[in-house]
């Protein structure tokens, strides 16, 4: 029996006894109640009750590939050269790059359940707890060296945000170079890994993290944060749908950014800048940089008005940070 099989038959949310269970599943009583003892290890909170049997509260929005492909707008499904929902991954973006790159111009997409190692940027751990957020990576090959995909993190950033804008999540903006907001708290982020010559082919993963519904994992997180959840009143989107919108934005953009570049993103990023004209400093090992935010250059480097005039800063190890 698969662990994934019993999940799946307890993520309504109602009552199934184990001898239903078993029975549904081919095995014995005894091989349920372990396979019951460890869902809390991939923090699913499970309910007994005598004469009533198990359940999972409130059920699990698990991804459907099916729903997924249903809602793709046809321009971007016609960019899918292979979708994969996998039950637990190290990381989607390690499951793309374990891979041979796949053809220009469509993406290999992997989405998760969960991952055991999780990864942001500068190497940070990244919480992905079981079912409760969106993990998805896309695979792309631009014909393109890497030079011409400078700003890209950037780009998919303000895809992601207008994916909720469409399914009517507002108020979300962004962080310079890769993360989104809901006020100061974090709601998901952009990890962008590529490899390939400098004059191109270039191969490139475009890791994406949503917080859909975070509280089973908020005592691992070391910064604010916030999901979509509470962004949405307590109701978010079914997580397939969400996938479904994600890659309705983000697909088309890997289409036509190794011709068109960052430019035509430039004034949409600036319009959902979080820091646009406060005062910042900009961390890099022991360096500090102060001044203030005046948005990006068409190249998406970040624009610092310091003392001695408008200074570009580029992605890396860099962060950003409010003046204390």
């Amino acid at each position: 029996m698969a662990q994934a099989d019993l999940i799946r038959r307890l993520a309504d949310g109602e009552f199934h006894s184990g001898e239903v269970l078993a029975g549904e599943l081919g095995v014995s009583r005894t091989a349920v109640w372990k396979q019951l003892a460890h869902l809390e290890a991939l923090g699913i909170t499970l309910e007994s009750v005598r004469g009533r049997g198990y359940r999972i509260p409130g059920g699990l929005d698990l991804l459907d590939a099916a729903a997924v492909q249903a809602a793709l707008p046809a321009e971007a499904a016609a960019l899918v050269a292979g979708l994969d929902i996998v039950d637990s991954v190290d990381s989607t973006n390690a499951a793309l790059l374990r891979e041979a790159p796949g053809p220009v111009g469509r993406g290999r997409i992997c989405a998760a359940e969960r991952q055991l190692a999780g990864r942001g940027r500068r190497g940070r751990s990244w919480a992905s707890p079981f079912a409760r957020n969106l993990y998805v990576s896309v695979g792309w090959t631009f014909a393109q060296g890497a030079a011409a995909l400078e700003g890209l993190s950037l780009a998919v950033g303000v895809a992601l945000a207008e994916a909720l804008e469409e399914l009517g999540l507002a108020g979300v903006a962004l962080k310079w170079p890769n993360d989104l907001l809901a006020g100061d708290a974090k709601l998901g982020g952009v990890l962008i890994e590529l490899s390939g010559d400098a004059d191109g082919p270039c191969r490139v993963v475009v890791g994406m993290g949503l917080n859909v519904r975070m509280p089973a994992a908020a005592s691992t997180i070391d910064q604010p944060w916030t999901d979509l959840a509470t962004l949405a009143g307590g109701t978010a989107p079914s997580r397939s749908r969400l996938l479904a919108a994600v890659l309705g934005r983000v697909l088309p953009l890997l289409a036509g950014y190794g011709s068109a570049g960052f430019a035509p993103w430039q004034a949409r990023w600036e319009a959902l800048d979080a820091f646009a004209g406060a005062p910042v400093q900009v961390l890099s090992g022991e360096t500090r940089l102060a001044g203030v935010a005046r948005g990006v250059d068409e190249r998406g480097a970040l624009l610092l008005e310091t003392a001695t005039g408008l200074r570009p800063i580029h992605g890396g190890e860099v962060s950003l940070r409010r003046q204390p």
